[in-house]
């Protein structure tokens, strides 16, 4: 029994020596810490591609602030493009090494590239103007298009990314400086020369549409047929012969339209003939007739030309009924 107390006293001693040694190592540890503290202080030095830019005290925030920086996209900013984030590494360092945040942040600035995102408005595939959106863009294009402008066929927009940001033109500027006033190409001799009700072909009709008889408009070779090409559905027939050649109208009726399309057709003849029957001719190099006019079938209506979107002299044929394009060669050219 007595060795057992002596065992368990021993056991105490030991225990309050080993508490003793905690304590005393516990302080010290205290007062080395606070010895530190007072000379130096945690940091983070920043390096950029390897190469130490200075030091922060606040990564976190350092970071958050270049983050929402290349998260930009302001005005006209497309994106920012930084190819290496930086590098931190704790350290201890003394508290006279200052931080550089603001001079960091100005480097990472500086070694990233910046690209704009704008429209150009083209015309014959050449940047006229700049505006700063999509709609800017479209409102341009509409517009002269309402206004008949003659070279809105060679007018478009396009997306641009770029790293350099160009000046902007408000759209009324850009309307006004690209507008062209549509003009009719009338030869005056051509009047003089077709007068009244002059037939200058006698054919006979060989189709009708709705009841009403046609007559071919010209003679010649058929280049591009109805239906559906590469560049899209074309809605006639189109005929090529030699340019000044007369073109007759397939059948009486009262001209509606006698000037310059701007979807691509140039000068150009509409008749119609009635039961929701019309007929269009494309491309003409002189106009014969006046809208509200009335002409017989066989009647010289215009003269053969490649205004508009066109490669080559030509007449383009359309026949419509209610609004609706029909096959020409359903009536004429089989």
């Amino acid at each position: 029994m007595l060795k057992i107390l002596k065992s368990i006293k021993s056991i105490f001693v030991h225990i309050r020596s080993s508490l003793k040694f905690i304590f005393l190592l516990i302080i010290a540890t205290i007062v080395i810490i606070g010895i530190i503290s007072l000379v130096y202080r945690p940091m983070y030095s920043v390096t950029l591609n390897g190469e130490f830019i200075g030091y922060t005290s606040n990564k976190s925030k350092l970071q958050k602030r270049i983050n929402e920086y290349l998260e930009n996209t302001e005005g006209n900013v497309a994106f920012i493009d930084v190819k290496n984030l930086p590098e931190y590494s704790l350290c201890l360092l003394k508290k006279e090494n200052q931080t550089n945040d603001d001079e960091i942040f100005e480097k990472i600035k500086n070694s990233g590239t910046t690209y704009y995102e704008y429209y150009a408005i083209v015309e014959k595939s050449k940047e006229k103007y700049y505006v700063a959106t999509k709609e800017d863009a479209e409102n341009v294009i509409n517009k002269l298009k309402e206004k008949k402008s003659t070279n809105v066929s060679d007018l478009g927009y396009s997306q641009i990314h770029s790293t350099e940001l160009k000046e902007f033109k408000d759209t009324e500027s850009i309307i006004t400086a690209l507008y062209e006033k549509p003009t009719v190409t009338i030869a005056s001799s051509a009047y003089s020369t077709y007068t009244g009700q002059r037939i200058v072909s006698n054919a006979t009709p060989s189709a009708q549409v709705l009841g009403i008889g046609l007559i071919k408009p010209v003679s010649g070779i058929i280049t591009s047929r109805f239906g559906a090409r590469s560049s899209g559905n074309h809605k006639g027939l189109d005929i090529a012969t030699s340019s000044g050649t007369t073109i007759a109208a397939a059948a009486g009726g009262t001209v509606t339209f006698s000037g310059w399309d701007s979807y691509g057709l140039g000068n150009c003849v509409k008749i119609s003939h009635g039961n929701g029957v019309t007929t269009i001719y494309g491309h003409c190099s002189k106009l014969y007739v006046t809208s509200g006019q009335k002409v017989s079938q066989g009647e010289a209506i215009a003269a053969v030309g490649s205004t508009g979107n066109s490669t080559g002299p030509h007449l383009h044929l359309q026949i419509e009924v209610n609004g609706v394009p029909q096959n020409p060669q359903l009536y004429l050219y089989k």
